[in-house]
């Protein structure tokens, strides 16, 4: 009788846990200006006595939240028109693996006037996610990436310069990719597209620089990956370029780095949906492409940044813990990853952030030392304090290594910006300023052995 009773009491409670914690739950939506409680209920198993031997968590999981702190944040849409194309119709081939296309074609979008002489040309490397969209115009007026360093009178002057920006090949917004289409298959590139590097990217844009009858550019200019390509541009096409400009970048790509890409790159591979990269047309990879742009967010920001603007503040003050977002960094994060993830497509991730790890100067040419010799137009550094993706030291090496390898006419700045990796898209007066002042000035009558200087003009 008491055994009986006892079962009767497990089975009512295994039934009541079932239905509470067991069962699927829908996923709530929230928009930004709901206040947002993680509510959890508690499971109570009777026991023989009053006090229940068991009190655990029951939870419907309501983790897809909306950020209502603001903060600066990058400009990013995802473009679908208003850019040029160029399309070289014969096989193109990569470094790596003897890669090939059949045809490739880049998208670019360009502001300001080229001059008689063709001399003016300013050509923007953008970064991992960015499109050629790096500033509104006619076609396309929403804000672009680096929407106020570009235009008359900014820091990259359109009443001086001709400006040009492409979307990287392996990328998503009108130029070739995985995404793309295979003439040969008619079917999508997925992972049968050729592994890039940064060698690659350069070599076809400056194609499309030749496609526009410029036979030399006036500036080269990059951030980030845009730098690996700038500083690349003055090794290989040294004869090409008349000035570089790198910011918050490096000559080779350092192990901590390459990590933070590889767990980006696990996540998205981990998700059934990736489907070995072919997933066009079926169920789309989106939580492994929310959790890779979450962890990509932590190393484009930092901490002094995230005390002052999130501190250890919670989403509800008066709600109780659980294992559902509780602070304001995580709903920051979280908004992150769910804004971002299908903005751009997981395989040019993938690919480009590879190509990042990839890239070292030395690699074709015995030592860095050999390859920056061969660089010789002024350059421009910038590195930021607080940047935990490309370090300081990193620039700091870079300018080093410059100047001993020959190069007299290298200017560095360390800029004391509290936005870490992401200051080169929001710092106007720190990084504008700097940009403007090196393009403006003709460095090439200066006398200089190099300048080391911070945000505050100061000369070490």
């Amino acid at each position: 009788m008491i055994f009986s009773r006892v079962r009767n009491r497990i089975s009512a409670v295994v039934s009541v846990y079932n239905e509470l914690v067991c069962k699927p739950k829908g996923i709530k939506q929230y928009s930004s200006d709901v206040k947002v409680t993680s509510r959890v209920k508690q499971v109570d198993i009777p026991g023989p006595d009053p006090t229940p031997p068991f009190k655990g968590n029951d939870s419907d999981f309501p983790c897809v939240l909306r950020n209502s702190i603001s903060g600066p944040e990058p400009e990013y849409e995802k473009v679908i028109s208003g850019f040029k194309t160029f399309t070289y119709k014969q096989p193109f081939q990569f470094k790596y693996h003897d890669g090939i296309l059949p045809e490739v074609t880049i998208a670019y979008e360009t502001w300001g006037t080229l001059d008689e002489s063709a001399s003016n040309a300013i050509f923007i490397f953008s970064g991992l996610s960015s499109s050629s969209h790096a500033r509104s115009h006619a076609e396309n007026l929403k804000p672009g990436w680096w929407e106020k360093f570009i235009g008359p009178g900014c820091a990259i002057d359109t009443d001086k310069f001709f400006v040009i920006c492409a979307n990287h090949i392996g990328g998503c917004y009108g130029s070739s990719g995985p995404s793309s289409i295979n003439p040969l298959t008619e079917k999508p590139y997925g992972t049968t597209f050729p592994v890039i590097c940064i060698e690659d990217l350069v070599r076809f844009q400056f194609m499309l620089v030749e496609s526009l009858g410029i036979s030399k550019l006036y500036g080269a200019v990059g951030s980030s990956l845009g730098g690996m390509c700038s500083l690349l541009t003055g090794v290989i096409f040294s004869d090409k370029v008349e000035r570089v400009v790198t910011i918050s970048s490096c000559a080779k790509s350092h192990p901590s780095s390459i990590a933070m890409r590889y767990l980006q790159r696990r996540t998205i591979m981990s998700d059934t949906n990736w489907n070995n990269g072919h997933y066009y047309g079926k169920a789309y990879p989106k939580i492994g492409m929310k959790l890779a742009r979450e962890i990509a967010t932590i190393t484009y920001r930092s901490g002094p940044e995230w005390d002052m603007r999130f501190g250890r503040n919670r989403i509800d003050p008066s709600s109780q813990p659980s294992l559902c977002p509780n602070f304001m960094i995580e709903n920051y994060l979280d908004y992150q990853g769910e804004a971002f993830c299908t903005k751009f497509d997981p395989n040019s991730l993938l690919y480009i952030s590879k190509a990042m790890d990839l890239f070292d100067i030395s690699e074709d040419f015995g030592s860095m030392k050999a390859g920056l010799s061969r660089i010789k137009c002024p350059v421009l550094i910038l590195g930021v304090q607080t940047d935990i993706l490309f370090p300081i030291w990193q620039q700091r090496e870079l300018a080093r290594e410059l100047h001993e390898a020959g190069n007299k006419a290298v200017t560095f700045y360390e800029l004391n910006s509290i936005f870490g990796h992401d200051t080169f898209l929001l710092d106007l007066n720190g990084v504008g300023a700097a940009v403007k002042g090196f393009l403006e000035t003709n460095l090439a009558k200066k006398d200089t052995d190099g300048e080391h200087k911070k945000d505050d003009g100061s000369q070490q």
